[in-house]
């Protein structure tokens, strides 16, 4: 619990009675490796944090799966659209590691933010992350070479090199698991 109140007090600080609410409205997940956590057409009812492990974000697409985003320790995961809406999903979300996670309800995240407008602050200091991040995203899709993807992973998050096989991480970049590798050897 306290990286997830670490992790809060470094987007705005929270006053101790909101802390305690926190806590007590978080419930602590540990599920092992491949472990779907959201499924595709059902809805996400919770938001995570994930204090230790991996986690991968993914399409099904024809039959073949593509990882569009990866979590790590400290990160704040969910399917937002599905989360947001109450629709279902329409991605999966599975651990790529035996992860030890946070899960907060829709219903008791929303009696948190009518009850301390600095929770509320939180959440939108959490979800403007969250566009930023989509929108780096979306710019290294669109606009960058395969390299530059890579290099860009490289300075942004090298860990995931360690720690993600590298057809997730092929799929990610939005390249063959053959380009990766021509790019790889030139490093």
């Amino acid at each position: 619990m306290e990286a997830l109140i670490r992790r809060l007090q470094e987007f705005h600080v929270v006053e101790p009675l909101a802390v305690e609410a926190i806590e007590v409205a978080f419930t602590e997940l540990t599920l092992p490796k491949y472990e779907l956590l959201v499924e595709q057409g059902k809805t996400c009812r919770h938001l995570y944090f994930l204090e230790k492990g991996a986690l991968r974000g993914f399409y099904t697409l024809d039959g073949k799966e593509v990882t569009h985003w990866f979590g790590f320790e400290n990160d704040f995961v969910t399917s937002f659209h599905s989360f947001i809406t109450q629709q279902s999903a329409v991605e999966n979300i599975q651990l790529i590691e035996g992860s030890v996670l946070r899960a907060i309800s829709k219903e008791q995240l929303t009696a948190l933010l009518n009850r301390f407008p600095s929770v509320e602050r939180l959440l939108r200091i959490a979800y403007e992350n969250y566009y930023i991040r989509l929108e780096e995203r979306y710019v290294n899709a669109h606009f960058r070479s395969a390299a530059e993807r890579y290099e860009d992973l490289l300075a942004r998050q090298p860990h995931i090199i360690e720690r993600v096989p590298l057809g997730q991480i092929a799929a990610y970049l939005g390249i063959t698991q053959e380009t990766l590798s021509r790019v790889r050897s030139k490093y």
